[in-house]
């Protein structure tokens, strides 16, 4: 027998889950299939879940600004007082170290046009605000095994500084925060579920069958699947109209206790973004410190025909690779034998810019080419794919006439069209997780 709905989000990721809580908040009765066995058991629990608002469009910067207003609410924004458990944004700031990857003017430019504040740091105050760190220009990022690693350096560097940056401490709790809010507004969740096949009549989205035998029929399916998504595209046959191509790539992020001076007892230090040295760095609890990669070009990037084929383990390779380069920032870090950390897929689109978007398919919508660095937005992305699937349900032409939502907490219009499926390739990128 089949289920029905109005809308299916394939996907329980943060991202899924937002979705999903907002569609169920406009008035769809809605079902989410997820492959794992819980809310954000996928890319989401491999997340930094760094809150940053340096992106390279003002859609980017508008959207992560907002989003920002939703996580210091979440309660609020969940539309519940009283939960066992709720994740926290943690206001640390994020400094951006001053690299030519990531021209400034144009960079505070952007943050000025979204009324984000910000500090310039020369040098001497980067040392002074971040006690442990060497402000040395090394960069670009180079091999381990390149003597020109171990150079001197040969200038000093400063950074932008934005102090309401962050992060958040538990980015599986997030999705599972969402999953319980949209829960209470009906929709359901079938956990351990796999598709197999997306069925459509006459131009439109019909359902989904599943690997287990089961049907849904839906006039309206969302692929926010993450990794997997290009394979739920190719089920749909939806694609060939892309501009922006997306493929799923493996990453790595590792955990080491901090160094002396970056975290002060019950304060955390700042989020460093160093593209001058290809890694960025965001304290954990307990004195640790989270180090992840910002893909620079001397390293080979991990991409992957098949997701499931991902080796979930840290490798001593990568370990040391990005250790040792944290350390080359903050000489006061230890690199220990062992790695120790998680190892994830990101769901990659070639400009590391989303995709937000109806398909040619009638009824089937995509957030995809989302992970690395768009957990921060994912209270903000709900309402992106709901205004989207609302509009474009009712007549509109999104891609000659694109959608803006308007912020309830900032009022910045974010021009939708900037995470078009067939927009041109975003040049101003730095190619990168920080994209």
């Amino acid at each position: 027998m089949a289920t029905t709905a109005d809308a299916v989000v394939v996907g329980a990721g943060v991202l899924g889950c937002a979705t999903a809580f907002e569609l169920a908040r406009a008035g769809h009765r809605v079902v989410v299939v997820e492959r794992q066995g819980g809310p954000g058991h996928g890319s989401t629990g491999a997340s930094s879940a760094i809150v940053r608002f340096n992106y390279s469009t003002a859609a980017g910067v508008a959207m992560s600004w907002e989003a920002k207003h939703c996580w210091e609410n979440w309660t609020d924004h969940l539309g519940v007082l009283d939960t066992p458990a709720v994740a926290c944004l943690h206001r640390t700031g994020v400094a951006l170290l001053d690299v030519d990857a990531v021209p400034k003017p144009s960079m505070l430019a952007l943050l000025d046009e979204a009324g984000v504040p910000y500090e310039e740091w020369d040098p001497a105050t980067l040392a002074t605000q971040v006690p442990s760190i060497d402000t040395g220009r090394f960069g670009p990022p180079k091999r381990l095994d390149d003597d020109a690693f171990w150079a001197q350096a040969d200038g000093r560097l400063g950074a932008v500084f934005t102090p309401d940056a962050g992060f958040v401490d538990d980015p599986m709790l997030a999705a599972v925060n969402l999953a319980d809010a949209a829960r209470r507004r009906g929709v359901e969740f079938l956990f351990h579920r796999e598709v197999v096949a997306v069925r459509h009549r006459g131009g439109r989205v019909a359902g989904l069958d599943l690997a287990d035998g089961g049907r849904i029929d839906c006039p309206i399916v969302v692929n926010v699947a993450g990794p997997w998504s290009s394979m739920l595209n190719t089920l749909a046959g939806v694609g060939d109209d892309f501009t922006i191509a997306v493929r799923p790539m493996r990453q790595e992020v590792h955990h080491v206790s901090a160094p002396p001076g970056y975290n002060n007892g019950a304060v955390f230090g700042p989020c460093v973004a160093d593209l001058d040295l290809g890694v960025y760095v965001r304290a954990t609890p307990g004195d640790g410190m989270l180090i992840g990669g910002t893909e620079p070009d001397c390293d080979p990037l991990q991409w992957l025909d098949d997701p499931n084929q991902a080796n979930p383990n840290p490798t001593p390779h990568m370990f040391e690779t990005q250790v040792v380069r944290a350390a080359r920032r903050f000489p006061g870090l230890a690199v220990p034998s062992r790695p120790r950390g998680i190892a994830g897929v990101y769901d990659v689109a070639e400009d590391w810019t989303p995709i937000y978007d109806r398909t040619a398919l009638d009824g089937f919508y995509v957030a995809m080419g989302t992970s690395g660095n768009q957990f921060k937005n994912a209270p903000i992305v709900g309402r992106v794919m709901a205004e989207i699937i609302g509009a474009v349900e009712a007549g509109r032409d999104h891609d000659a006439d694109p959608v803006c939502l308007v912020g309830a907490h900032t009022g910045l219009e974010i021009d939708l069209g900037a995470f078009s499926r067939k927009r041109g390739r975003n040049e101003n990128s730095s190619m990168s997780v920080m994209g």
